[in-house]
């Protein structure tokens, strides 16, 4: 089964419009997670309650894993971007999907641990199934 962890900035653009192209990561049999640290940074985020509340509603169908693994040898993130990466390994998610290019840029399409490092986009278009023409 694919379980995706979300990054804070994927929580907060979905959080934008019942109607853009992440709220599709809802629609999926995906298992679906973040943190409490993500969900923080994302609510921290979002100036308008409509858009709180819509983050809320999102969460109720998602999981959240309060623990963090340790990072593997090797592995350099900024420190605010580390306890996201840990979280998804401790979740035993199979992807981390993230729009960070500055932090996360390095290890874009690579795994650690287990979980394939993604921008969400990317996922996007391989879940769909190709247009006939």
């Amino acid at each position: 089964m694919t379980k995706l962890f979300l990054d804070a900035n994927v929580l907060v653009s979905a959080a934008y419009s019942d109607s853009g192209r992440l709220v599709e990561l809802w629609s999926f049999p995906d298992e679906l997670c973040s943190s409490p640290y993500a969900v923080e940074e994302a609510h921290r985020n979002l100036r308008l309650p409509e858009r709180h509340a819509r983050l809320d509603r999102l969460l109720t169908a998602m999981s959240i894993a309060s623990g963090l693994a340790p990072l593997p040898a090797g592995i350099v993130l900024v420190e605010k971007d580390r306890p996201i990466l840990q979280a998804a390994i401790y979740a035993s998610a199979t992807h981390l999907l993230t729009g960070d290019k500055r932090h996360f840029r390095h290890l874009d399409g690579q795994r650690v641990e287990g979980v394939l490092i993604q921008r969400p986009g990317d996922y996007l278009r391989l879940r769909r199934p190709p247009k006939s023409s």
